[in-house]
């Protein structure tokens, strides 16, 4: 009922922001995959708080704890349990917003939808969910490498008004994590670091886009019509907290184009792969993967918690002017950029094992 995703490669994730903990359970996962631990942790690393000067202060280790499905490090076939435990709560931060509906929160459409919500945090709509699908991401991309060499790399394209200029057939992971807002570009990071700071100390947020590169993506992901490649990429990464826009290859600039400018002229190949002179799909055309790489960019909105005094309502419909404490992010995107590559890996993951199950070559092999 809305916790879970994927198919073969099937996750359900669990836990509030403020209660006793988070985590994931791994359904439909291989076996015998050699599973990097201090892989998985180094992802949590990436995505936990109070890990710079520009992220929310919240002092959490998110050690993971692996319950179930592995037998020294190998997979063996059945569920993966993991958890990390919330050491850092504090529940009485949110006492003057119990009955209080946050502007742009998930605080009025759950209470609306369920009569009854989390009242500590954003519950399920916190960022702290993301945990399980961060870690449940990691085993996904070991997957991908594994078995056909895949790199998926996220990194904060724009903040506010200040944007990259990357040349993304050259960006590295060590380029990404050079800086604490993990922008390739360093003359652009630092003024998005100035930016982020100057609009947290005002009381205030801000939004921006990350984009992301599949690398080496094996060919024939995707299945017509309703499970298209893009399609489970979109609502994927749309899932995620605080997201507003979803592009792929030229995006919403393609619309700009004709057709004989947008279209990818194929070129002459002798291998199986399918080379094209341009990329303007994004790696993926009639909804299937076609080999290039795969180009897609996220949009996520300003934090809807903010410290600035701001109008709206109680439960009961009464008018009041709401001024809220805790920690926040004053921009999610640094923290971000693992959530991405995690959804991006999960679908990849999903559908490589449903291509290998529907499209083996059986009867052509025997």
């Amino acid at each position: 009922m809305g916790s879970s995703f994927g198919k073969l490669f099937n996750i359900s994730t669990f836990g509030e922001s403020h209660g006793g903990g988070v985590g994931v359970i791994i359904d439909g996962c291989p076996p015998k995959l050699q599973l990097d631990i201090n892989e998985i942790q180094n992802e949590l690393n990436r995505r936990r708080p109070g890990q710079s000067k520009i992220t929310t202060p919240r002092n959490e280790s998110d050690e993971i704890e692996i319950l179930s499905g592995l037998l020294g490090n190998k997979t063996l076939g059945t569920p993966i349990a993991m958890f990390v435990r919330n050491k850092d709560h504090r529940p009485k931060d949110y006492a003057e917003i119990k009955k209080t509906f946050r502007p742009s929160h998930a605080d009025a459409t759950y209470q609306k939808k369920y009569g009854i919500q989390a009242l500590s945090g954003g519950g399920r709509a916190s960022a702290r969910e993301t945990i399980g699908r961060v870690a449940a991401g990691s085993v996904a991309k070991q997957l991908l490498s594994q078995s056909s060499n895949t790199e998926i790399l996220a990194w904060v394209k724009r903040i506010h008004d200040i944007e990259a200029d990357v040349n993304m057939s050259e960006i590295t992971f060590d380029d990404v994590e050079r800086n604490i807002v993990r922008c390739p570009d360093q003359s652009a990071a630092d003024r998005m670091i100035e930016r982020v700071e100057t609009i947290g100390k005002e009381g205030d947020s801000c939004g921006g886009v990350i984009e992301c590169v599949v690398r080496n993506p094996p060919v024939g992901l995707g299945m017509p019509v309703f499970d298209k490649c893009e399609a489970d990429l979109a609502k994927a990464l749309m899932s995620l907290p605080a997201t507003k826009g979803f592009e792929i290859g030229s995006g919403f600039g393609g619309t700009y184009l004709k057709g004989s400018e947008h279209n990818d002229p194929f070129l002459p190949s002798n291998s199986d792969q399918l080379k094209t002179a341009t990329n303007n799909s994004g790696g993926i055309q009639g909804g299937i993967t076609n080999g290039e790489d795969i180009i897609l960019r996220v949009g996520f909105k300003p934090t809807a918690t903010i410290r600035k005094s701001q109008k709206t309502i109680d439960e009961d419909g009464n008018a009041i002017i709401l001024e809220a404490t805790g920690r926040h992010d004053p921009c999610v995107l640094p923290r971000a950029v693992p959530m991405v590559e995690a959804m991006v890996a999960l679908v990849l993951a999903d559908h490589l094992l449903r291509q290998k199950g529907q499209c083996s070559n059986y009867f052509s092999e025997h």
